[in-house]
C-alpha cells in the first residue's frame, strides 16, 4: 500500500510541475509584453526567483539540520545540472542568438561568482562575511536588471492595449498558481522519488546527487523546456543565468549564516564539484559572449561534461 501511495504521489508531482509550467512560462510572457519589459529580464528576475525556491528550501532546511554536505551540494549542483543539463538541452533544441549587450553581464557576474565561490572554500568552509560578499552581487544583479527594465520600458513609447481587469486577474492568477504547481510538483517528486529509489535499492550517494540535485532544478527544467515549445528561447536562457546567480550567490550566504557564521564545504565539493561547475559556465557562458549565439556543438559539449561528472560523482560514492 504504501509503494501504491508513493507511486501515485510521484506521478502526481510530474502532473504539477508540467501543468504548472505551460501556465508559469504561458503567463510570465504575457506580463512581459503587457508591461513592455523584456522577456530576458523577466526570466532572469521573477521567473528565476520563484523557479529556485526548491533549491532555497532543500539547503536552508539541510543546513538548520546540520546536513551541510547536502545544502552546498544541492546549491552548487543545481547549478551544474542547470547549465550542463538543462541549458545544454536548451542549446540543442534551439541554439538561440543573444545580443551581447543582454547576456554580458549577467553571464560574467555568474562565472565571478563562482570563480570566488571556488576561492572562498579553498580553507574547507565558508564564512559570513564571504557569503555577505556574495550576497552583495546579487544585489548589483537586482539593481541592474531592475534598471534595464525602466530603461526598456521609457525606449518602448509603441501604445498597448490596455488590458482588462479580468485579463490581468487572469494572467496573474496564472503566474502565481503556476509557480507553485512547480513547486509543489518538485517537492513530491523528489520525496517520492527518494522514497521509490530506497525501495529498489538504489545507493543514497546516487539518490543525492541525481534526485537532490536535479530534482530541485525541475522547476528550471520544466519552464526550460515549455520555453522552448513556445519558442521562447530569450526566456529561457534568461531563467537559468537568472537562478545560477540566485543559487550561488543567495543560497550559500543564508546557510553561512544558519550555520552560526561557518558554512563547512566537503573535501569532494572542493575538488570535484565546484571545479566542475566553474568548467561547466565556462563552455555554456564565454563562446556566446564571443559570438553572441549559442550552437548545437555547446549543447552536445554541456551534456558529455555533464554526464562525466556525474559518472564521477557516482563513482566516488560507491
Amino acid at each position: 500500500m504504501e509503494a501504491i501511495i508513493t507511486v501515485l504521489l510521484f506521478l502526481l508531482g510530474i502532473l504539477l510541475i508540467v501543468k504548472g509550467g505551460d501556465i508559469f512560462v504561458d503567463s510570465a510572457s504575457w506580463i512581459a509584453e503587457i508591461s513592455g519589459i523584456p522577456k530576458f529580464i523577466i526570466g532572469a528576475t521573477i521567473v528565476s526567483l520563484a523557479t529556485t525556491l526548491p533549491e532555497l528550501l532543500v539547503s536552508v532546511i539541510a543546513t538548520a539540520q546540520g546536513k551541510n554536505d547536502m545544502a552546498v551540494g544541492n546549491a552548487i549542483g543545481s547549478v551544474t545540472a542547470n547549465v550542463g543539463l538543462i541549458m545544454g538541452i536548451s542549446i540543442l533544441c534551439i541554439p538561440a542568438v543573444m545580443k551581447r549587450s543582454k547576456l554580458a553581464f549577467q553571464g560574467i557576474l555568474l562565472l565571478l561568482i563562482v570563480a570566488l565561490l571556488c576561492l572562498f572554500s579553498l580553507n574547507g568552509s565558508v564564512t559570513s562575511l564571504e557569503g555577505l560578499v556574495l550576497l552583495a552581487f546579487f544585489c548589483v544583479f537586482t539593481w541592474r536588471s531592475i534598471r534595464d527594465a525602466k530603461s526598456s520600458m521609457q525606449k518602448d513609447t509603441q501604445a498597448k492595449e490596455k488590458p482588462s481587469r479580468q485579463e490581468f486577474g487572469k494572467n496573474i492568477a496564472g503566474f502565481v498558481v503556476g509557480a507553485a504547481g512547480i513547486v509543489i510538483g518538485a517537492q513530491l517528486l523528489v520525496d517520492n522519488g527518494s522514497l521509490l529509489a530506497r525501495m529498489i535499492g538504489v545507493p543514497e550517494s546516487i539518490i543525492g546527487v541525481t534526485l537532490i540535485a536535479v530534482g530541485t532544478s525541475l522547476p528550471e527544467l520544466v519552464t526550460t523546456i515549455t520555453a522552448i515549445v513556445k519558442k521562447q528561447s530569450s526566456l529561457s536562457v534568461g531563467n537559468i543565468v537568472g537562478a545560477n546567480i540566485i543559487d550561488s550567490s543567495v543560497i550559500l550566504p543564508i546557510c553561512s549564516l544558519i550555520s552560526k557564521g561557518s558554512l563547512p564545504v566537503s573535501t569532494q565539493s572542493i575538488r570535484l564539484d565546484m571545479p566542475f561547475c566553474l568548467l561547466i559556465l565556462v563552455i555554456g557562458l564565454v563562446p556566446a559572449l564571443i559570438r553572441e549565439k549559442f550552437s548545437r556543438i555547446q549543447g552536445v559539449l554541456l551534456l558529455c561534461t555533464y554526464t562525466v561528472y556525474i559518472f564521477l560523482v557516482c563513482t566516488a560514492g560507491l
